[in-house]
């Protein structure tokens, strides 16, 4: 039982798509999308986009078809082969696509569509930890999730007289902490909520009969963990990597399959709408509880 933090106006679903983390090297290491599309298509036939390696599994165990995306060719192409071996050839589809690009995200979701014949849940979930070249963070981390949750609604919201659906758009635990080791990546989850919640709010007020949320999870056991040990990736800010390593001890490591149980509950669960779903290890899944404003 989770407890529901606010009521919103929404629709059923049937479709999905999901856009994955880039510079994953193999299934076991795309992480909390695909675990999610498992345990998506072990649930319902419908149809969704998604992008890491446990949320696909789980979604393809629920009745989901599911449009993989992702920079990486083989490792898409390697995750798709799993899974048609798992859940048969027609239940998903995979989509090459760097989401910094705005032509080609459109494309993927037009082709996604194109395949499945609709849209009912998008999944922002792309990210990299890059300080060096924070530049190119921005764009993956916060550009591209706005990007691709404007394209969702185009496909879904009742405003373009779609049938509605469900956003969830990735932000991280590290939106509520302030640490030496990652400025730039902590910026891009703080926007990812801020944004999230103010189009959650314009999509009840303004009838979209879509329910965005945002899903912050703590350490997660996949390829970003590693990037924080190199020159290349953290710039001068690589000097920080035993701090971040000590906090890794202390907090501890989720594996992929909770954050994929987490994305189930938001998708399944109709009064969730400008929600933000914390998953730590000590407290599991749960909500932050944001205060009233006072003048």
């Amino acid at each position: 039982q989770h407890e529901s933090p606010r009521e919103s106006r929404s629709g059923h679903r049937r479709c999905a798509r999901h856009r994955k983390s880039r510079g994953g090297t193999s299934p076991g290491e795309w992480g909390e999308g695909f675990a999610l599309t498992i345990l998506f298509l072990k649930w319902t036939r419908r149809i969704y986009p998604i992008n890491c390696w446990e949320n696909v599994q789980n979604v393809l165990r629920i009745s989901l078809v599911v449009a993989l995306v992702d920079l990486n060719q083989s490792v898409g192409e390697e995750c798709k082969s799993d899974l048609d071996g798992q859940f048969g050839e027609d239940n998903c589809i995979f989509i090459q696509c760097d989401v910094t690009d705005a032509g080609k995200l459109k494309d993927a979701f037009q082709n996604t569509v194109k395949k499945f014949g609709r849209l009912d849940i998008v999944i922002n979930n792309a990210g990299i930890n890059n300080e060096k070249n924070w530049e190119k963070t921005i764009e993956v981390n916060l550009t591209s999730v706005i990007q691709g949750t404007y394209l969702a609604l185009e496909h879904m919201s009742k405003e373009y007289g779609k049938e509605g659906g469900v956003i969830i758009n990735v932000s991280s635990m590290a939106a509520f902490l302030h640490s030496p080791h990652q400025p730039v990546y902590t910026a891009t989850k703080h926007g990812v909520i801020g944004f999230s919640r103010a189009i959650a709010d314009a999509s009840e007020q303004g009838s979209y009969g879509v329910r965005i949320n945002t899903l912050c999870p703590a350490f997660v056991d996949t390829q970003l963990l590693r990037t924080v040990e190199h020159e290349e990736t953290m710039g001068k800010f690589v000097k920080y990597k035993d701090e971040f390593k000590q906090r890794m001890d202390k907090y501890g490591v989720l594996k992929p399959s909770l954050i994929a149980e987490g994305m189930l509950l938001i998708i399944t669960d109709e009064s969730l709408n400008g929600a933000v779903m914390k998953i730590t290890c000590s407290k599991g899944i749960h909500f932050h509880t944001y205060e009233p404003l006072s003048a």
